[in-house]
């Protein structure tokens, strides 16, 4: 496994970790359909929330927020409603929310959470 993909495997743990120690559930992991990838959606106890990960060495050449701009966050709508139409029943009557979760270093991360991107 190459380095870049060893270090995004384990900001995904990470990440999960985070959620889980906040009292989250994770609903899925990864999750792929032909229209792209969800990282981690979970439910927050009232919400379905899915969560974009993006960790980074360091913030030498920008903040991993940088990297989920306008288009990633209309994407990852599209693809949070793309799960909610392939989970009917998790997803009915609940609502959605998109996050974003930044891990910077090596490991221990210093871990940053944005919540309801639009």
């Amino acid at each position: 496994m190459a380095e870049k993909d060893e270090l995004g495997r384990r900001g995904e743990q990470a990440a999960a970790d985070y959620l889980i120690g906040c009292g989250w559930r994770i609903l899925q992991r990864n999750w792929r359909c032909p229209a792209g990838e969800l990282d981690i959606v979970a439910h927050d106890g009232t919400e379905i929330v899915v969560v974009e990960v993006k960790t980074r060495r360091s913030d030498l050449f920008g903040h991993p927020f940088e990297a989920v701009d306008a288009r990633k966050r209309a994407r990852l709508w599209r693809l949070a409603l793309a799960w909610c139409t392939a989970h009917p029943v998790l997803a009915r009557g609940t609502r959605i929310r998109v996050d974003a979760i930044a891990l910077l270093g090596t490991g221990p991360f210093r871990i940053e959470h944005l919540r309801d991107l639009r």
